[in-house]
């Protein structure tokens, strides 16, 4: 697994999914990239790529793991486009 290559992957579906803030940065919920079929089909585990992209300082969220359910509604925000 390439993990920069699913980083890479990440931001441009968090651009395509979610909605940029007056800062000029991108917002989407946890939800809605789990949800989403494409993310699906592109991410083998989702969880993992967030938790590398936040560790790598790309993103940022609330907590250290997410689940599907549980947090649906935690933003996460792209700190660099």
């Amino acid at each position: 697994m390439d993990v920069a290559h699913e980083v890479t992957l990440l931001v441009e579906e968090i651009k395509r999914l979610g909605t940029e803030d007056a800062d000029g940065k991108y917002n989407v919920t946890f939800g809605t990239l789990f949800n989403d079929d494409r993310c699906a089909n592109i991410f083998e585990a989702l969880v993992g790529t967030l938790r590398a992209a936040k560790r790598k300082k790309i993103i940022t969220y609330e907590g250290e793991l997410l689940l599907q359910g549980v947090h649906d509604n935690v933003p996460i925000v792209l700190l660099q486009a």
